[in-house]
């Protein structure tokens, strides 16, 4: 397998995903050639200290919303990854969200209350998206803290299975990938692959492709070891002087415009990873739920950009079997 995908719909909100611009965005998405979308959204717990995972009715998404978006991406001819992700709405990063020790809280055993909530949550969207005919389901994104909690991930991870039939993947952060103890409880090696491959803005094409390479070949040996292909959950970076460096980066506005860097981030990429066997492929990030109205917009989106047309010439080609 080797997805040509890209995320969609992460800035959505309750209601944007049944509009005519989030269908035009869909569309436009769609005909870069690709063949798959994750539509990825977030449900909030109140701090990264918080046990209950709730919607917010104000600005989360629905059932509805999703469902529909799903039918449209069908329709468009994409398959879809569900991927219900967590955040913290007091900011905190959900890679923190952690807890004291039973011994330690004077035994309540707020571990467990997280992952009852957590695995409820998980359920919910597995059920809605095995409704929908979705052909993965996400299990998790960058849940570093929670990493080490082997036995309730694999409970997690079980429920989901009683209740969605397709394959699971899970998304772990970049560096991280080899101490995850429970990467044959899921299908698929997932990652954020927001990998520093420039030491300085406007790095060559030589540079990127020298730093891919050591990047590739510590996952080709994880995948070999584990008998799994490895996908890029998520990927990308801004355009902007300086992206390659820190492609996680979304905070720095003082850098310069580049489009330049931002497409040759995607192509040294796409050439150091097309051909692996053991590689399963992109889901770019990240493709807005409405088109950007602003130019020159100097976020994660490529439209109107040259990693558009770099992503499209990679698009329309087969890998070779």
């Amino acid at each position: 397998m080797l997805i040509k995908g890209f995320t969609y719909g992460f800035d959505g909100r309750r209601g944007m995903y049944r509009t005519p611009e989030a269908a035009a965005s869909m569309a436009r998405m769609a005909a870069l050639g690709g063949d798959w979308a994750a539509l990825a959204f977030t449900v909030l717990q109140d701090s990264f200290s918080s046990t209950v995972i709730r919607p917010d009715y104000r600005c989360t998404v629905t059932d509805r919303d999703v469902a529909a978006a799903v039918a449209e991406l069908h329709r468009l001819g994409l398959k879809v990854c569900m991927k219900p992700m967590v955040n913290c709405a007091d900011g905190v990063w959900r890679a923190h969200i952690s807890f004291p020790e039973p011994e330690v809280s004077g035994r309540r055993d707020y571990w467990q209350e997280w992952f009852s909530s957590y695995t409820a949550f998980l359920c919910h969207w597995a059920e809605i998206a095995e409704e929908t005919g979705c052909e993965m389901f996400c299990v998790g994104c960058e849940m570093l803290g929670t990493e080490a909690r082997e036995a309730q991930w694999r409970e997690a991870i079980a429920r989901v299975r009683a209740v969605y039939h397709g394959p699971l993947v899970y998304n772990t952060n970049h560096g991280h990938e080899a101490s995850v103890a429970w990467w044959d409880a899921v299908d698929y090696i997932g990652t954020s692959a927001y990998y520093r491959v420039a030491d300085r803005p406007g790095a060559d094409m030589a540079t990127m492709l020298a730093a891919w390479q050591r990047h590739r070949e510590q996952l080709a040996d994880l995948s070999r070891r584990l008998g799994k292909q490895v996908i890029f959950m998520e990927i990308g970076c801004r355009s902007a002087a300086g992206c390659a460096m820190m492609p996680y980066d979304f905070s720095h506005r003082e850098f310069p415009y580049d489009e330049e860097e931002q497409a040759n981030f995607y192509e040294s990429c796409f050439r150091a990873f097309w051909d692996e066997p053991w590689f399963g492929g992109w889901f770019w990030w990240d493709w807005y739920t409405c088109l950007p109205q602003r130019t020159p917009e100097m976020g994660f989106s490529i439209v109107g950009k040259k990693a558009e047309a770099v992503v499209r010439a990679w698009y329309g080609r087969q890998r070779e079997a």
